[in-house]
Parts: C-alpha cells; structure tokens; sequence
C-alpha cells in the first residue's frame, strides 16, 4: 500500500495544479501584477500563467477531445515536471507565433501521430462568418509528445500550446490569461493557503470577491482519503493474522503447562512462590515472542525491499501480468518500505506476545501440587 500510494502520488503531482488563481470573470486582465504579488507569498515558491480551454483534435480520419493548457515553457517547468515526463521532443519546443502543440503520449496514439504530424485543433470560440456562426480552427504541428502515466488521464485529454498562440485561438487580449497556477513548499497545506489566498486578493475588492483561490484537494482529497483508509484497513488485517499467531503461542503455552504440570508442582514444594512460576511462563513467552518478531521482521524487511524484483522474476516465469495499470493505475508492484511502519508492527507484535502469556502463565501459577502429584 505504501508503494501504491507513491507511484499514484508520482503521477499525481507531477501535473496536478497544486493551487490555482482564477476571475470569476473568466479571464485574468494584466496578470503581471498579480503574479508579482503571488510570488511574494512566503509559501509560494513559483508562478506560471495559463490558458485553459476545451477542444477537439482531429487528425487522419481520428477525432479526440482535449483540454487545452497554453503556457510559458519557461516558467511552467518551475511549476510542474511535465519537462521532465517528455518522451519525445521537448517542452522548450513550443514557440511563439509557431503554432506547435504536446501531446500525451495515449492522445498521441490514439490518433496515430508523430513528431512533425499535423493534428487540427477545433475550439468552441465562435467565428462568424457570412455562411453562419462557425468554431475556430487552427493547424498544428506536434513538436513532443509527453507521457506520465495511466489513471488520471493525462496522457490521454490534455494538450499544450504556447501561452501566445491560445491567446490568439481562445480570443484572449495580450495580457489576459484564465489563471495562476502556483507550486506551494508544502503540498498538503494547499487548502489552508488557498483560504489565505482568498482573503488576501480580496480584501480590497469590497467583498465582491474578483478572484477565487483553489487546491487540489477539491477535486482528488477524496481519492486520497480512499488510499489513507485502505490503508488503515491494511494494518488492521495484517494485526488481526498477528493475532492467530499470537492465538498460537497460546496454545503453545498451555500445552507447556499442561507437560509440566508435575514439575510445576515440585518447584511449588520446594517453596516457589505463584508469583515465581508466573514469570517464568511469561518470560518464556516474551522469548518466543522476540525471537519469532525478530525473524518475522527481517524477513519482511528483506521482501519488501525486493518485491518488485520478485514479482517481475515470477511474471516472466509464468507469462502472466499480476497487476495492470488499466486497473490498479501501474503495472508492477511498487513497493516502499517506511521505518515508522517497521516499528508499529514490531510493537503490536509483542504487545500480542505479552497478552498472549497471561492467561497459560496464570494456569501456570494457580497449580496446586497436591492435586498435581496425586496420580504421581
């Protein structure tokens, strides 16, 4: 579960707007300035500002809905790592003026192009003409192609065009842009900055409230709750098998008691106190305990650490695929081992040892050595 959840987080946040800045107006006139004052936020590390619009690719016959991202190269590396996620051509090949479009790399296949193809982009903006109203149209070519992997769809629905060239298509004048979208130092208190955020940008609007901060947690906290509970059901299935276990040393020691139930009866008359056969059963059983929680740890600590291997080793051997990413959103098991995980298993373990002792260990001490050496 810990590697599940940090592959997802991998794909995740290598594009997910952590907090954007939009207008309720739509559009954001002479961003510049509000940039600059973004930017001097002591929680914000970099700006880029955005084009966003819905359209659709066309290209050899092939139809595919797109959302449309115009950026600055330049500043939307500071921002994501969709430079590092290219396959083919790179993020710095989108040019002013030139018209060049990144695709994801599904997107890319689905329609059959390449490096160097054309792909037509339609966009809802109406142009009107004298045969009627008709939506825009623009040629492009496909200067990369980018892939980062299935589950959330970005490879699949999203483009990027340069910032000035979605400024001609969407209709945009030159300095206006639809929003910010800001890299924050902490990625999980976006919610507390996107409500900072709100009341600073205004507090000068007279309440009416001109711009509007968002997080990533209003669209995916849900999905991530959900990976946090499996999570936790994990943990308290895995204590529940600990828990047999524990069930089994029990029974361990009762058997112990009962075989030695003579000798038990012996040390009683030779004046051993209750109290001294009590701890001898329960240090008995915390040994059993170690020893097993010792082995079980290294063991787990070992395979967890090469688990992937392993199931790499066993796919290949049987030709079977364990784990597809249609399905699971990755197709190999990850696998990350956390300390603090380590320890808490490590720790539920003997506290199931210890509780596990009390009961053989008080038989154990309750024996009376009359009746024990009656039949001896």
């Amino acid at each position: 579960m810990n590697g599940f959840d940090e592959a997802i987080q991998n794909h995740f946040f290598a594009m997910a707007q952590q907090v954007t800045v939009r207008s309720i107006n739509n559009a954001i006139s002479n961003y510049p300035g509000l940039q600059q004052e973004l930017t001097q936020h002591s929680d914000v590390l970099a700006t880029s500002p955005f084009i966003e619009g819905q359209g659709l690719l066309s290209s050899n016959g092939q139809t595919s809905p797109v959302l449309t991202y115009g950026i600055f190269p330049d500043q939307e590396k500071t921002v994501s790592e969709i430079g590092n996620k290219m396959i083919a051509g790179q993020l710095d090949n989108l040019k002013p003026g030139q018209f060049g479009i990144i695709l994801g790399a599904k997107l890319a296949n689905n329609l059959g192009l390449t490096l160097g193809d054309k792909v037509a982009l339609l966009v809802p903006t109406a142009t009107f003409t004298p045969v009627g109203i008709l939506p825009r149209y623009k040629p492009f070519t496909v200067v990369g192609i980018f892939k980062v992997g299935n589950g959330f769809g970005y490879d699949s629905q999203i483009a990027f065009i340069h910032l000035s060239d979605a400024q001609k298509l969407f209709l945009f004048p030159r300095l206006s842009i639809s929003g910010l979208q800001l890299k924050i130092k902490n990625f999980f208190k976006a919610p507390e900055l996107s409500k900072d955020l709100n009341i600073q940008l205004n507090q000068n609007q007279n309440g009416l409230g001109q711009y509007t901060a968002t997080d990533w947690t209003e669209d995916n906290a849900a999905f991530f709750e959900a990976i946090k509970l499996e999570k936790t059901m994990m943990f308290l299935i895995l204590t529940l098998l600990v828990a047999v276990a524990a069930f089994n040393l029990v029974s361990t020691l009762v058997m112990t008691v009962t075989d030695k139930k003579s000798d038990i009866a012996i040390l009683r008359t030779l004046g051993a106190a209750p109290s001294t056969i009590l701890r001898v059963f329960m240090i008995q059983g915390m040994i059993i305990g170690l020893i097993g929680t010792f082995l079980g740890i290294i063991g787990g600590v070992v395979l967890s650490l090469n688990a992937t291997a392993i199931v790499n080793i066993l796919e290949k051997a049987f030709h079977v695929q364990l784990l597809s990413s249609d399905v699971y959103y990755v197709n190999y098991l990850p696998s990350h081992l956390i300390a603090s995980d380590v320890w808490h298993v490590c720790i539920v373990s003997l506290v199931l040892c210890l509780v596990a002792t009390i009961y053989p260990a008080l038989k154990a001490a309750s024996t009376q050595p009359a009746e024990a050496l009656r039949y001896e």
